[in-house]
């Protein structure tokens, strides 16, 4: 007969494929090993772990070099979180018989949780060896890696993973903090070999800003360009901490300043014409955006912006043709410009007498937003649904 175990979820979504193919007897009786293993692959999958850890633990006495009752074992154990049993079942699975598939992961796992991070990492190494396309096992020995602060290889390993599954949640967790931790460890670095550094003192001024410690962020961008005044990009920092403040007259200085130093910055010149038109100078903004959209043209947000400083001047008619540019230049993932142009299209159409042209845009405009409102409420319950599953994973 064959036993056939089809899946085991472990850990994040981890599964494995196992069949054990049993001999029949030539009177087509079920032996009492056969029967008994039986018993606990059901067991396994009914999720009843004590009575598939008793059911396979008698099987192995029944039938010592059986590989796969190990395996199962082992998977059995892991369950239970008995790392030491599960990372002994699993290994002797793999004496009896070396390429079972999936062994090397799930014993390379029991090590990992039993802080045996060498020992994780040399058959989670072997199991991608064997399977090159295993982006769990890939995962696996990145979590092992940098468990053993080996950072720089847990980074290449997630790289893989993640490029075999890119849209693992796990997986994209995990190599995210992996190059969080390469790219602390570049920091701590260079402050050892140049502590006063203008570039300490942006990243510096970056970490505070994440942190949205605006103040210390301010000081330390202030240092940066002092010890390198003319380098682009530093002033164009500053100003966007200060709009982060709403200081809106600083961040306008800033980002002038910016483009004394590189006039070409298209960046800066598009960010000082909303700083200009929240300031109620919308002819600044226009000239800005003019030279915007003369190299990128078919900028939505570009166009909409400019909708917006010509509305402030008072042309509507200008105003529309801007916002019309803006819809047809926005697809349907610029949800925020297109929904905000439709609006703005709504209100200029119903000030210059479009009634029909004003409820259209409206109704394009509510559209869009339950739409947004839909999948914002969406990814509310996917973020609660992952740390659910994060928290289960931990446990």
């Amino acid at each position: 007969m064959q036993l056939c175990f089809r899946r085991l979820s472990l850990f994040s979504g981890i599964a494995i494929l196992l069949c054990g193919f049993l001999a029949v007897s030539v009177s087509g009786q079920e032996t009492v090993f056969e029967r008994t293993f039986r018993q606990g692959v059901q067991a396994m999958q009914a999720g009843h772990w004590d009575d598939a850890a008793q059911s396979f633990t008698q099987a192995a006495k029944l039938r010592p070099n059986f590989a796969e009752t190990y395996f199962n074992l082992g998977l059995v154990r892991l369950q239970q979180k008995q790392w030491g049993e599960a990372s002994q079942s699993l290994e002797h699975a793999l004496k009896l018989r070396p390429g079972l598939r999936g062994a090397n992961m799930f014993a390379g796992i029991a090590n990992y949780r039993r802080n045996d991070y060498a020992g994780a990492i040399s058959l989670l190494k072997k199991e991608t060896l064997s399977d090159s396309k295993n982006a769990n096992a890939y995962m696996w020995l990145g979590v092992a890696q940098l468990a053993a602060g080996k950072v720089d290889d847990a980074g290449e390993s997630l790289d893989k993973a993640a490029k075999l599954k890119p849209n693992d949640v796990d997986i994209l967790y995990h190599r995210g903090r992996a190059h969080m931790l390469i790219s602390k460890d570049s920091y701590e670095q260079m402050y050892k070999v140049e502590p006063n550094s203008w570039r300490v003192h942006e990243v510096l001024a970056q970490s505070f800003t994440d942190a949205e410690r605006y103040g210390d962020a301010i000081n330390e961008c202030e240092e940066a360009i002092r010890l390198k005044p003319d380098e682009p990009g530093l002033h164009e920092e500053l100003a966007d901490i200060y709009w982060k403040q709403n200081q809106l007259d600083k961040a306008e200085t800033e980002f002038q300043n910016e483009l004394k130093q590189d006039p070409e910055n298209v960046t800066a010149m598009y960010k000082l014409s909303v700083v200009s038109i929240e300031r109620s100078k919308p002819e600044v903004a226009a000239q800005l955006l003019a030279e915007v959209l003369r190299q990128e043209p078919h900028s939505p947000d570009a166009h909409y912006q400019l909708g917006r400083a010509q509305a402030q001047m008072g042309n509507a008619e200008t105003a529309i043709n801007s916002f019309q540019a803006a819809v047809s230049d926005s697809s349907q993932n610029d949800t925020e410009t297109l929904r905000q142009s439709y609006y703005q299209l709504a209100q200029l159409y119903r000030r210059t007498q479009h009634p029909e042209e004003s409820r259209a845009a409206l109704n394009s405009f509510m559209r869009l937003k339950q739409q947004a409102d839909a999948e914002q409420a969406k990814r509310l319950q996917d973020k609660l649904k992952r740390s659910s599953q994060m928290q289960n994973t931990t446990q």
